[in-house]
């Protein structure tokens, strides 16, 4: 069986998409699109995963800030490297404490304002040679899980197993929080106290759907309203996912 966790020394959740079922009965191909929190801290032990795997392709989609304090290292790998900020910076600590439920409401506002990026970064995956490719975000959870959201559901992948696949980063948000505190040891407390930040309630992704249907009607709907176009769709879909049997 194909491992879906791929692990790293620097990174705690770099993920594959391969294997989930299609509603036509198809399946998204293994060690061909992968999903993951911060690759700026890669050892030379992950970088030579990097290799094996024949990464081609990173997709970065943090802020601009986050990218300057670390990226993934270009030098060390080469690889066509792309930045699409689906937000302008991150919430700060006390934001949590005064909007309650802003996890789910952060995903519903990259839904309606990032379109362009999400454009962009739909179109770099799409690309002819692009793949293996890699798209990522610090936590790889939230912005992450999303464009994971958008890209499974246009190739087909029901709802229920794009809902399942977003709650397999709560394992890894343990595994993060840990990290940090080891990064951070003077934040300890601020990092114990913030259980909405490093949760993956499925229940997000859940009212993320039901958000979608309500505004936009369908994924499909969605992509054409911002401008993503038939052939990038199909491209996806060619790569992305096994022959039809």
């Amino acid at each position: 069986m194909t491992d879906r966790l791929i692990a790293l020394e620097g990174a705690v959740n770099f993920r594959d998409l391969g294997g989930y079922a299609t509603e036509d009965g198809r399946h998204t191909r293994w060690r061909v699109l992968f999903r993951a929190d911060g690759l700026g801290e890669l050892t030379e032990t992950d970088l030579a995963v990097m290799r094996q795997l024949g990464i081609r392709t990173v997709v970065d989609l943090r802020s601009g800030y986050e990218v300057e304090q670390s990226r993934f290292d270009v030098d060390a790998h080469p690889v066509a490297f792309h930045h699409f900020p689906f937000i302008d910076a991150l919430p700060d600590v006390e934001s949590w404490d005064r909007r309650p439920g802003l996890l789910g409401a952060q995903y519903t506002e990259m839904l309606d304002d990032a379109g362009p990026q999400i454009v962009g970064a739909l179109e770099v995956l799409a690309a002819a040679e692009a793949c293996p490719a890699v798209f990522h975000c610090t936590a790889g959870k939230d912005r992450t899980g999303l464009l994971s959201a958008i890209v499974l559901s246009l190739l087909g992948v029901p709802e229920d197993t794009v809902v399942a696949d977003y709650a397999l980063s709560g394992q890894a948000m343990e595994r993060l929080r840990a990290k940090l505190v080891l990064k951070y040891p003077d934040g300890r407390d601020v990092i114990a106290d913030l259980d909405e930040v490093f949760s993956a309630d499925p229940a997000n992704m859940v009212a993320l759907f039901a958000y979608l249907r309500r505004h936009y009607g369908s994924m499909a709907a969605y992509a054409e309203r911002i401008g993503v176009a038939d052939e990038v769709t199909a491209r996806l879909r060619a790569t992305l996912l096994e022959p039809a049997a």
